[in-house]
């Protein structure tokens, strides 16, 4: 359990849950998640057009019970987001996609969303047949990347579309792991003088 409680998963259910996560996608600070602005059916469609693909999963992150967290998960290899932007980044047997969005009002306290992130990463790498996750930021969205870097990823393609310009980043197991450890060690209360003596 992380000190901000106890985090799981479940499937998203387009009829319930998109009344939940309407507020969140078309909050102001939201404004760079894809269906910003959309109008509550258009966000039931969305989801229920997620639930049938094959390749693309849809979850709420719980916190301790209540929904705080939207989590995507999916295939580059068939995400037309993808395919339609214009980067010489490749995905491999392996890549698994995420796009990650906080409740608006769910990460008032300090390092809630590093917690949250670290909880799906470690979902994901649960699976063997996972070897890299990749999120992609747009370049003006520099919350998300603070975010990123502290969990593992590391900047290493851009993207460009008609109305975006962005990041994608990559993060292996090693480096998620990688990251925990500089992490932990960095929580640790420094010894004082009388301690090391």
């Amino acid at each position: 359990m992380s000190p901000f409680g106890t985090f799981t998963l479940r499937p998203l259910d387009p009829f319930t849950d998109a009344q939940v996560i309407h507020p969140w996608v078309t909050h102001p600070r939201s404004v760079f998640w894809p269906m910003w602005g959309a109008r509550l059916h258009e966000v039931e469609r969305a989801y229920m057009h997620v639930a049938a693909e094959k390749h693309h999963d849809a979850f709420v992150g719980l916190r301790d019970g209540e929904p705080a967290f939207l989590v995507e998960r999916h295939d580059p290899r068939h995400d037309p987001r993808h395919a339609e932007a214009v980067s010489p980044y490749e995905p491999e047997p392996g890549d698994v996609g995420l796009r990650f969005l906080l409740a608006p009002d769910a990460d008032r306290d300090p390092g809630f969303g590093q917690a949250a992130l670290t909880t799906v990463l470690e979902h994901l790498f649960a699976d063997p047949r996972t070897v890299r996750v990749v999120v992609e930021a747009d370049t003006a969205d520099h919350a998300a990347q603070e975010l990123h870097e502290v969990v593992g990823f590391v900047v290493a393609y851009e993207a460009e579309r008609p109305e975006q310009r962005s990041l994608l980043s990559l993060c292996t197991r090693e480096r998620f792991e990688a990251a925990a450890v500089r992490r932990a060690v960095a929580a640790r209360p420094a010894l004082t003088a009388g301690a090391r003596a």
